[in-house]
């Protein structure tokens, strides 16, 4: 393993600092700003679109939406409003499966032949099971680690060696995790879920102190219960978010758009000293 000197001609530098000609707005402005291009895997789920809309109105360049085709197709029209929205910068859909290899290599051909870099990279692609351990197969866990932990190492991997034979400082990389990694879920039964979550944030360490030397920020976030598509319906899954909100601090879910400032700040100036952090965003729910 490489560790960096820290020294000024390394990539792990502290940043200059802001211009003192700038107003107080916009030193504000610079602080959170967002430079380069972004890669956002689930970029076309609703967490993934968000996001990607908080990173172009900080000032990315450029964001790659990678994710299944039929995800995509099903979310044109949000992805169309972003693209209406970007102010001139690109808004991509790209076809990839983070399971395969192959795929994410074609997936990042793309994106470079488009934007010609990839600067931040947020990996939202995920999925959710609920069988109980003693019924549960063997596929059904491989499954969910396959996407959720390998999923994320396959692109990680990918992108930072992008990003390490085109070195520049302030890169970053965002795992998605979960309030699942940090306690056992209540009531339902995902022993498969929790284990591949806890297993991204013990990825997100290694490969924090890993690739740091080349520039290369890595860190995860572990959102509580969203309120998204995913989270909603009647029956069974209405009275687990009743359960779910008595057990919160704060007395709900967590609304679309309450991810976005953690990974602004990841992504910005605002979080170059920031490495190896998993935050937990879930309104104090890991209280009890």
């Amino acid at each position: 393993m490489t560790l960096s000197d820290g020294s000024d001609s390394s990539l792990t530098a502290p940043p200059p600092p802001l211009p003192h000609y700038l107003t107080p707005d916009g030193r504000a402005v610079a602080r959170f700003a967002v430079e380069g291009n972004v890669v956002v895997t689930g970029g076309a789920g609703t967490l993934g679109l968000s996001t990607a809309r908080a990173l172009l109105e900080h000032g990315a360049s450029g964001v790659a939406l990678w994710d299944l085709p039929e995800t995509l197709h099903s979310s044109n029209p949000a992805i169309d409003e972003l693209q209406k929205a970007s102010q001139g910068s690109q808004v991509l859909a790209i076809p990839v499966d983070v399971t395969r290899q192959a795929s994410i290599e074609i997936g990042l051909r793309t994106t470079l032949a488009e934007l010609g870099s990839v600067d931040h990279l947020f990996c939202f692609a995920g999925i959710v099971s609920c069988v109980p351990a003693l019924t549960m197969t063997a596929d059904q866990f491989r499954k969910t680690l396959d996407v959720n932990t390998t999923g994320s190492f396959l692109t990680a991997q990918a992108i930072a060696q992008h990003m390490a034979s085109n070195p520049a400082p302030n890169r970053s990389i965002t795992l998605t995790a979960s309030i699942s990694a940090h306690r056992v879920n209540y009531p339902q039964p995902q022993a498969a879920y929790n284990v591949s979550k806890a297993a991204v944030v013990a990825l997100k360490s290694s490969l924090a102190a890993e690739w740091a030397h080349a520039g290369i920020r890595v860190n995860s976030i572990s959102p509580g219960y969203m309120d998204t598509i995913l989270n909603a319906g009647e029956g069974s899954i209405e009275e687990m978010r009743k359960v779910w909100a008595s057990r919160n601090p704060m007395g709900r879910m967590g609304a679309v758009g309450e991810l976005d400032g953690v990974c602004v700040l990841l992504a910005s100036r605002a979080g170059t000293y920031i490495n190896g952090a998993d935050f937990v965003i879930d309104g104090g729910a890991t209280l009890f």
